[in-house]
């Protein structure tokens, strides 16, 4: 069976209003231009992640329900094209307080929808599930 979706998430040793900002930079998680840093995303935002490694990524801004919940949707299987509906995943962030810091969870779903080979999906979804970790840990530490 193919996996549909990857969730991962951390508890922070920082308040969700200290948390929230940083989750709320659009596509922080993707890209590595420090231009983003201290903007917020707004609702029906549409934008490209730029990453000097790793390329452009396709988003757009789908929910923002401050300080507990963001969800983008986002194309990082699909170099060169447009963002649909049919070649992104969704990527969604909720924060909850926990005692002095916060949980912050990532679900990303909708890879078995993704028009591509078995292959390539698998890559993508090994990919993600490893660079989320790394993002949540980088997030965190930028966080506390």
């Amino acid at each position: 069976m193919m996996v549909d979706r990857i969730e991962r998430e951390i508890v922070i040793a920082a308040a969700p209003e200290r948390v929230w900002p940083l989750v709320s930079e659009p596509g922080f998680w993707a890209t590595d231009d420090e231009s983003i840093r201290g903007t917020m995303a707004t609702e029906g935002q549409t934008l490209v992640a730029r990453h000097s490694q790793h390329g452009d990524f396709p988003m757009r801004v789908e929910k923002v329900d401050p300080p507990k919940y963001l969800a983008y949707r986002w194309m990082s299987a699909f170099p060169g094209e447009a963002l649909t509906e049919d070649n992104s995943t969704l990527v969604e962030f909720t924060l909850t307080p926990e005692g002095d810091g916060t949980r912050l969870r990532v679900v990303e779903s909708g890879f078995a929808a993704l028009p591509t080979s078995e292959e390539n999906r698998r890559n993508v979804i090994k990919d993600h599930t490893g660079g989320w970790e790394q993002c949540l840990a980088a997030l965190a530490a930028r966080a506390e």
